[in-house]
């Protein structure tokens, strides 16, 4: 069984009211909807929940009122990165008083030229200041993004330095080399894949699951994928469908699919889509002869 992460978990997006406040009823319909769709778990204020753009109170703020809404804390996992270390502890600390023992980690990312060993020295303080044997990191590697790769040797070390702790890793490098590096490096590791079309050969060889966008809007098809024979072709359309500013055009098809407009609402600095181009999106997702058969 693994410790960290694994099944269909979705990176939500994450619904703002008119003044750029996190609206966590609309955002809690969201989790509940997505569960009763067969989703697992749910992840907030990752990459697709604009995560950086939220402060370590925000975030809290925000878990508490899930899970204070009745949200199971083993269904939900809280995005940490920051460059700061002590943000990252902080917001550790407070998830788990709450009971909510999935962190989703990126490296620190300001400093593009780091080295292995300063790396393994960044999530060591993590883990030694929170201090707690309930916590269970899930190491994300998405240098695309973030400008930092996280290298399978350091999951490797972290694994061995720290047993249970360090649960998993999220590789949304898109590279499935890199996936199974990471497998090859900490097989005991819950490796996640954030490519929706990588997910039916990364569980054939031994991945746990995925954490991933596209099931915010089409959860049925993402549960496909992990069936034999999955609809590969039909989940690279569908993703094909959100190219450009994903994070905009994937709220702007929440907004047509839920009759929401505030779905729409994005912070700075990104950029809002509209809702013309929400409901265009949706269409054609629905067209796709997968979609027709489901």
């Amino acid at each position: 069984m693994y410790d960290g992460i694994h099944g269909f978990w979705v990176a939500s997006a994450t619904p703002l009211d008119a003044t750029g406040q996190v609206d966590t009823t609309v955002l809690g319909d969201h989790a509940r909807a997505l569960f009763a769709q067969g989703c697992d778990g749910l992840v907030v204020f990752g990459t697709t929940g604009e995560g950086p753009s939220f402060s370590t109170a925000e975030r809290v703020a925000v878990v508490r009122d899930l899970l204070d809404q009745g949200i199971a804390p083993e269904r939900l996992a809280v995005g940490a990165g920051f460059p700061a270390i002590a943000d990252a502890v902080r917001l550790c600390r407070d998830t788990l008083s709450f009971g909510l023992t999935q962190v989703l980690v990126l490296p620190p990312y300001f400093y593009r030229d780091v080295t292995e060993d300063g790396l393994v020295d960044a999530y060591a303080r993590l883990v030694d200041q929170v201090n707690d044997d309930r916590l269970r990191l899930t190491l994300y590697n998405i240098p695309q993004v973030s400008g930092v790769r996280v290298p399978p040797d350091v999951a490797a070390r972290l694994r061995a330095r720290y047993g249970r702790v360090i649960a998993g890793v999220k590789d949304s490098s898109a590279d499935f080399a890199q996936f199974r590096a990471f497998r090859a490096a900490a097989p005991e590791l819950a490796v996640t894949v954030g490519n929706e079309a990588d997910i039916g050969r990364a569980l054939a060889e031994g991945g746990a699951g995925t954490i991933c966008g596209m099931g915010n809007v089409a959860p049925h098809l993402v549960r496909a994928m992990f069936r034999p024979n999955p609809p590969i072709e039909t989940m690279r359309a569908a993703c094909g469908l959100i190219s450009g500013p994903f994070i905009a055009l994937l709220k702007s098809m929440l907004a047509a699919q839920s009759g929401q407009a505030g779905w729409l609402n994005v912070r700075p600095p990104l950029r809002p889509a509209t809702l013309a181009d929400g409901t265009q999106r949706l269409a054609q997702l629905d067209a796709l002869p997968h979609q027709r058969a489901a």
